[in-house]
């Protein structure tokens, strides 16, 4: 279907520039009617996603019937439809996103030393502001990582936003290759350099290096990669998560940081910031679990029961 389709695909550039040319011509209420109806269609055309969604949820909220199960995935993809179109609106200027910010005490104590850092974030909810609106307020540039796309121009189109609307923030796009060794260095030595990486925890990119950790009760394979990165660099990672509360408003929540050891066992060291790295994912999951975005199935056979 992906070569079928062509741009056209689910993940192909034409959506992106759809939501993008559309917020800019179509009044807000138009969305009200528009959302609902894309939801509607992928909910019926998405048979995989559909089911690496009541799959995962089962695993944070519980088995349940097949009318609860359906409810659940409407409700995941009803809010993704809603953050697609308000990353659009504040990425393209024509509204923004209002948030307030809990532990913004712990983005100050960090902005005010030297030494960067690194953001960890996951798929959840409006999870790009997790980098932009707290550094909006420092002058430091902060270098964004994401899963590389599958379509390239879709992959460019991104990184011309990122990168040219975001004229507060001094902003530099990577899209991540698994197990490319310059990327490593060049994040190394930007956080040397004072500057901010931004990271996603919740999932591996293909080719990438994972340790299993439980998530959930159940295994998962979670990217060791920012964890080894603040271990060589010696900084925190600071979890930061953005839940959406309502239109055009989210909650950025800053937890506190995680320190990665550094004693001669290297992984114990990781593995030990790896579970810490899990015990917020689960907590952040909890807290909005239908603003979880992973559309892959982590555990494709239940256990049994």
């Amino acid at each position: 279907m992906q070569k079928l389709l062509g741009r056209f695909y689910v993940t192909g550039v034409f959506w992106y520039k759809f939501s993008h040319f559309g917020v800019s011509i179509l009044p807000q209420g138009a969305w009200n009617l528009i959302v609902p109806v894309f939801t509607g269609f992928f909910f019926v055309s998405l048979i995989r996603i559909r089911r690496a969604i009541a799959s995962n949820l089962e695993a944070v909220l519980g088995p349940c019937g097949w009318m609860q199960t359906q409810r659940r995935i409407f409700r995941t993809m009803w809010e993704f439809g809603w953050c697609l179109l308000e990353r659009a609106e504040s990425m393209s200027g024509a509204r923004h996103v209002t948030f307030s910010i809990d532990g913004e005490e712990i983005w100050n104590e960090m902005t005010g030393c030297d030494s960067g850092f690194i953001t960890l974030t996951a798929h959840i909810g409006n999870w790009e502001a997790g980098a932009r609106v707290p550094s909006s307020k420092s002058e430091r540039t902060v270098h964004l990582v994401r899963e590389q796309e599958i379509d390239p121009r879709a992959q460019e189109f991104i990184r011309a936003l990122i990168e040219e609307k975001s004229q507060d923030i001094k902003f530099k796009v990577h899209f991540a290759a698994g197990g490319d060794p310059s990327l490593g260095a060049e994040l190394l030595n930007a956080v040397r350099d004072g500057n901010i990486v931004a990271l996603q925890g919740d999932r591996p990119r293909s080719g990438g290096r994972t340790e299993l950790v439980n998530l959930f009760g159940r295994p998962v394979d979670l990217p060791v990669g920012p964890a080894v990165l603040a271990r060589v660099a010696g900084v925190p990672l600071m979890p930061i998560f953005v839940f959406r509360k309502g239109r055009l408003w989210s909650r950025i929540v800053i937890r506190d940081l995680i320190k990665v050891d550094r004693s001669c066992n290297r992984e114990a060291d990781v593995s030990a910031a790896l579970r810490k790295v899990a015990t917020n994912l689960e907590w952040a999951i909890r807290e909005h679990p239908h603003q979880w975005f992973c559309f892959r199935e982590l555990w494709p056979q239940s256990p049994p029961r």
